[in-house]
């Protein structure tokens, strides 16, 4: 029985959901480490942001050729090669002097590393293994395992840069990455037992097809603005309370809060998404998003208003992530959903840069935060009107049945 269950699908989407835990919550940890570095560092605001905007970047453009390599060899490779690039980009950053080698490892080193076992592919991955009636469900239990360690690894890192600074809390989280290799490379027995069935379409024929379709364009634009809403946030706001005369604890405590909270709308998303057009679902989300933000800027700042508006936004935080892969597979099919939801996934990660970025550089020019939340605003405006004429019918080919993942 532990054998037969060791090669099922439901422990790859256990394992899958372990990996996320971990690669999601140090990845969401690193608004944390904005202030202690620049006060120890004497380093500008911007210059930190850049390293991490150019992380979120990089994850974005390695992923399409990282689910390449997973569709054409499977997963389980690239997402402990992954893994394990990434632990070493974190243990560089612990030890670094300058910007160049602060940049390499919290940039480049952790974008390449996390672009392997990032939500993106990880998403695909669970999703071509899961049974067709119960995929979108499937997939918010992995999203929701990216939000638990969102949860648990914000108020821990938290923590550890106060017990140990901001390099000892560093390594302590390059370990936890490590420990992620050897749980994907356990994955290759269940990863193989899962039935797909695969149309005689090319990877090459796939991709030209999405580019010709509306719905995939508005799919990709509308990714674009979710990046950019979360991680302006995730990496911003420790320091935007923290500016505002509140204790530094508050801002660890709404990164978790908007992590728990996250947990129940990922959850609640992907049962949604089995039940009504996942289309209608995104512009719902985007739309609530502004209107969320919109109540927080018009607030007083106080611990009530931010844990209340961390609450609300982590309902809303990435259950787009279920419905944006769900949507892409319904329409397209399982085979090439690790590339073709990948390539959405730049996109994601491009607004992710640029809502980083975009951060730190009205900081240090203006000493507020709020041009960047208008410009979030408005664009999840825009991005409600950009679902709701998506085509979002399934396209019929003719299909052969083949085994493996």
């Amino acid at each position: 029985m532990i054998s037969a269950f060791w090669r099922s699908p439901v422990y790859v989407l256990l394992g899958a959901t372990c990996i996320l835990l971990v690669t999601s919550g140090v990845r969401q940890s690193f608004g944390l480490f904005i202030q202690p570095i620049s006060i120890d560092m004497s380093w500008g605001r911007e210059s930190i942001s850049i390293a991490i905007a150019t992380q979120n970047l990089l994850v974005g453009l390695a992923a399409p050729f990282a689910a390449m390599v997973a569709d054409r060899w499977g997963p389980v490779r690239v997402i402990s090669t992954g893994a394990f690039v990434g632990a070493l980009g974190l243990m560089l950053s612990s030890q670094v002097t300058t910007q160049t080698e602060f940049l390499l490892g919290t940039g480049f080193l952790m974008g390449i590393g996390m672009s392997g076992c990032g939500l993106g592919l990880m998403n695909a991955f669970v999703g071509r293994i899961a049974p067709e009636e119960r995929r979108m469900s499937w997939l918010g239990i992995t999203t929701a395992g990216g939000t638990m360690g969102q949860f648990i690894f914000v108020p821990f890192s938290q923590a550890m840069i106060t017990e140990f600074d901001w390099r000892g809390a560093m390594m302590v989280m390059s370990v936890a990455l490590f420990i992620a290799v050897p749980i994907a490379l356990s994955l290759r027995a269940g990863s193989a037992e899962g039935l797909a069935k695969r149309t005689r379409q090319s990877l090459s024929e796939a991709l030209h097809e999405a580019a010709g379709h509306r719905g995939y364009v508005m799919l990709v634009s509308g990714y674009f603005v979710c990046g950019l809403q979360v991680q302006f946030i995730a990496t911003h706001l420790p320091a935007y309370l923290t500016d505002s005369g509140l204790p530094a604890a508050l801002g660890a405590a709404a990164i978790a809060t908007i992590g728990l909270f996250n947990l129940f709308g990922t959850l609640a998303a992907g049962r949604l998404g089995d039940r009504y057009r996942m289309k209608y679902l995104l512009s719902a989300i985007y739309f609530m998003r502004s209107l969320v933000m919109i109540v927080f800027l018009i607030s007083p700042v106080s611990q009530v208003s931010v844990i209340v508006f961390s609450g609300a936004m982590g309902l809303l935080w990435l259950s787009t992530v279920p419905l944006t892969t769900g949507l892409i597979a319904h329409i397209f099919g399982p085979r090439y959903m690790a590339t073709l939801a990948a390539i959405a996934f730049l996109s994601h990660q491009i607004g992710s840069f640029l809502g980083v970025w975009m951060g730190g550089l009205s900081f240090d020019l203006t000493g507020t935060y709020d041009p960047v939340w208008i410009f979030a605003i408005i664009a999840g405006f825009v991005a409600t009107l950009i679902h709701l004429p998506i085509h979002d019918s399934p396209i019929v080919r003719v299909t052969e049945v083949t085994s493996g993942v």
